[in-house]
């Protein structure tokens, strides 16, 4: 079973939105995945829980200390299973590491605060530091459960029918088409009239221009990846 287990002085954080929907549903009914929490204030040798320190060379704010994370880490049992950090310093989460990391017993997420976690125990313990996008957060807390979600959702079952996954964005790395439901018309806006046509040949045809028009337009980056894949 894939098992996700956060090390955060928060854990009441969680489940958060983990807990539901069909994500929710696959955790507590079906088994289809696990979810655990460790308050690594727990593993503090302060009485008072104290787990951070100032930091070295000076500055504001607080970094937690190595000892205590490291205890926490060490603390775990069972198969190893990917190490993450989530910081605004890491590499970004991106759909290729997500699904290496779903194919694996499950991961591990480390949530700093304050000015971050010693570099050392990262260091030491190999953990992978990944940013979910070009901002700082409070803490690592709801970072944590954009790693989660985004691997437990590619496990077998959680999500339904497999071939939902294929054609969302960065599986081949364009951007998802747009999608419409009833009512035919809102606020003067109509669905596409090919989408309504039954011709499925044009159907698939209009999506895939729309992936690439969308994806040029919004990431310049992915589009230049794209085709220079089929130069």
């Amino acid at each position: 079973m894939f098992t996700a287990t956060v090390l955060t002085m928060f854990p009441e954080a969680f489940p958060g939105p983990l807990g539901v929907s069909l994500i929710g549903t696959a955790w507590r009914e079906k088994g289809f995945w696990s979810l655990e929490t460790l308050d690594i204030r727990a593993f503090s040798d302060d009485r008072r829980g104290f787990l951070d320190d100032t930091p070295a060379g000076g500055g504001s704010g607080a970094v937690l200390k190595a000892d205590v994370v490291a205890r926490a880490v060490d603390s775990l049992s069972g198969p190893k299973r990917p190490l993450l950090y989530m910081s605004a310093r890491g590499r970004p989460l991106t759909q290729a590491r997500v699904k290496e990391w779903a194919k694996a017993d499950g991961i591990v997420v480390l949530c700093g605060r304050f000015e971050g976690v010693d570099q050392r125990v990262l260091d030491a313990r190999g953990f992978e530091e990944v940013s979910v996008g070009d901002a700082v957060l409070a803490g690592g807390e709801a970072a944590a459960m954009v790693a989660i979600e985004a691997c437990v959702r590619l496990i077998p079952g959680v999500l339904g029918a497999a071939e939902s996954l294929s054609s969302e964005s960065f599986e081949d790395g364009l951007l998802e088409y747009p999608q419409y439901t009833r009512p035919r018309t809102f606020e003067g806006q109509e669905i596409p009239e090919v989408l309504l046509s039954g011709d499925h040949k044009k159907v698939a045809q209009w999506r895939q221009e729309q992936r690439e028009i969308t994806t040029r337009e919004r990431r310049p980056d992915l589009w230049a990846a794209h085709t220079a894949k089929d130069d």
